[in-house]
């Protein structure tokens, strides 16, 4: 039986792999939380973790109606959004929720929609003089003339976990991912390549709800393993949204992502994935308003960010500080068999 003292907590987006069961390792790591969980997919990895206490299906069609519905009937304190999906569904009814006396565990709403569009948010991060590469919002492939070579063609929004992101060498190599992402639905950007030679990223700053920055964490990524790399050529790479490496102080790599997240008014957690250029200089290439799928690596070394943050939000004095254990941090898979007969419900 769970403690009296353990707060239920709601991760909303538990699929296998995910955002959802990386934060739900960083809860048990904590203590103290009833972690509940769920899905719109009955077969999403966490309705059979036994991390979680409890699991539900949710109804896409009325999905804000149907977490907040879970959430009232457990009693929930919080709701942590596990993926970029969720994440925007939850910000556009957050006044619903705090409404319902529920805290969505997350960054502003308007710091979620400006990082949503990744045309518009690398255009603010320009005027706010922060080095980019070169990024271009493409309407048509006529847009892409000019355009420094090779590059990278990649969906404005929704392109978590490196989907439908393409390397291209030339023009006609772009115009092809262009017309692709067009035809299915997608507004590409281009943005130009940087090697990753000089070190890719990942960086995690937390900020609390006034803005100031409580900690901030860097790893650099290695490729070693194949879980990290999405695609690779004799000339680049692209990588995966499974993050491992080493963590250590990186003070410039950390300095350079948090002028990033107090330049956009961060109030929460964002994650900042970038390499460093030629010129010694970190240049982001991918921005999320909201916890990394590295967070229980953060975990490990000490670095519970989840903890620090969902206590503060609630009002709780904090457990631990935010320390960085320097060291390697891998990570690979789990498998589950699921005997789930039709009709069949969930814990």
């Amino acid at each position: 039986m769970k403690a009296e003292e353990d707060i239920p907590v709601l991760i909303a987006g538990i699929a296998g792999a995910s955002l959802g069961t990386e934060i739900a390792k960083s809860l048990r790591a904590a203590g103290g939380y009833s972690v509940i969980g769920c899905d719109i997919n009955p077969l999403a990895y966490g309705h059979f973790d036994s991390r979680f206490d409890a699991t539900f299906v949710a109804d896409p069609d009325s999905y804000i109606e149907s977490v907040l519905a879970i959430a009232t009937a457990r009693d929930v304190r919080a709701i942590i959004p596990g993926g970029e999906a969720p994440a925007k569904l939850l910000a556009a009814a957050t006044d619903r929720f705090h409404a319902a006396g529920i805290a969505l565990a997350q960054n502003d709403p308007e710091v979620v929609r400006i990082a949503g569009d990744k045309g518009a948010c690398f255009a603010r991060l320009a005027e706010l003089g922060i080095a980019i590469p070169a990024t271009r919002a493409i309407a048509l492939v006529a847009d892409l003339q000019d355009f420094p070579m090779p590059c990278v063609v990649k969906p404005s929004k929704d392109s978590g976990g490196s989907s439908f992101v393409f390397f291209a060498r030339s023009v006609d190599e772009a115009a092809v991912y262009v017309t692709y992402l067009l035809r299915n639905g997608l507004s590409p950007i281009a943005q130009e390549y940087i090697p990753e030679e000089n070190g890719e990223y990942t960086v995690g700053v937390l900020a609390d709800q006034s803005g100031k920055t409580q900690g901030v964490i860097a790893l650099r990524r290695v490729f070693n393993a194949k879980l990290s790399v999405m695609t690779r050529g004799k000339d680049f790479l692209i990588s995966s949204g499974y993050s491992q490496g080493r963590i250590e102080a990186f003070p410039e790599i950390c300095s350079a992502a948090r002028q990033i997240a107090e330049a956009i008014g961060s109030r929460g957690p964002l994650n900042v994935q970038g390499r460093v250029d030629g010129q010694g200089r970190f240049i982001p290439f991918e921005i999320n308003p909201r916890f990394s799928a590295s967070t229980h690596l953060r975990t490990l070394a000490g670095f519970n960010e989840l903890d620090h943050f969902l206590r503060h939000l609630l009002g709780l004095a904090p457990k631990a500080g935010l320390a960085v254990k320097a060291g390697w941090y891998l990570r690979s898979l789990d498998e589950v068999s699921a005997d789930v007969g039709a009709g069949a419900g969930l814990r």
